[in-house]
């Protein structure tokens, strides 16, 4: 008998009452359920389960087991049903002869190179993205050499809330709460002579800075 595949990329949703598996694509994790298959032998091992509510005891400790029994008793049939999902699965994936990977045939399979995406990128894909990189790249670039700062007084000491009521100064030079100067002078308004930021008097003709 053939050896089975997808036994790496796959989740086991069986349960005593039936076969079910989920299949995923190695490249993007999508995954694939199979039909669910009820198996007969299911429904007596669900009786078990019944009866051990009801009596207890035996009954109860043996349904608590009842799955693990049956995948010991019928492996067959569970490797028969692992079989059948993956030849209705199959169809939705291939398998990259370059990196091995199962690639699923919606999104990752490149069907005009004959391998997944990973392996021969869509060309249009690749060049969409490569010019919103250089888009964004020369964006920067331009935005490197344009003086934003131009209009912004970088010299004179920042506050980002107003020493008086706290408000936030969102930059301006006075506050928008309560009125009062936010950048302290350094000009003296008599003389003009450049101050130290909380000078209190001109050092050139003594005037009063506040």
């Amino acid at each position: 008998m053939a050896a089975i595949q997808f036994t790496r990329n796959h989740t086991d949703h069986s349960t005593d009452k039936g076969f079910q598996f989920e299949f995923f694509c190695d490249r993007c994790g999508n995954g694939f359920m199979s039909e669910f298959r009820a198996n007969a032998t299911g429904i007596a091992v669900g009786a078990l389960k019944a009866a051990g509510d009801i009596f207890g005891g035996l009954f109860s400790q043996a349904s608590r087991g009842g799955y693990e029994i049956q995948r010991a008793i019928l492996g067959p049939q569970h490797d028969k049903a692992f079989r059948d999902a993956i030849d209705e699965i199959k169809v939705h994936f291939r398998k990259c002869p370059k990196c091995s990977s199962w690639a699923c045939t919606s999104t990752c399979w490149n069907e005009r190179r004959g391998l997944c995406y990973d392996c021969a990128p869509n060309v249009e894909t690749e060049l969409a993205a490569a010019q919103a990189q250089a888009t964004v790249e020369q964006m920067r670039e331009k935005v490197q050499k344009v003086d934003l700062t131009k209009d912004i007084d970088i010299i004179s000491e920042a506050a980002a809330l107003c020493p008086a009521c706290g408000a936030r100064t969102q930059g301006a030079k006075f506050c928008p709460e309560c009125g009062k100067p936010l950048r302290p002078k350094n000009e003296c308004p008599r003389c003009g002579t450049k101050t130290d930021a909380g000078t209190k008097f001109c050092p050139e003709c003594g005037n009063k800075m506040t």
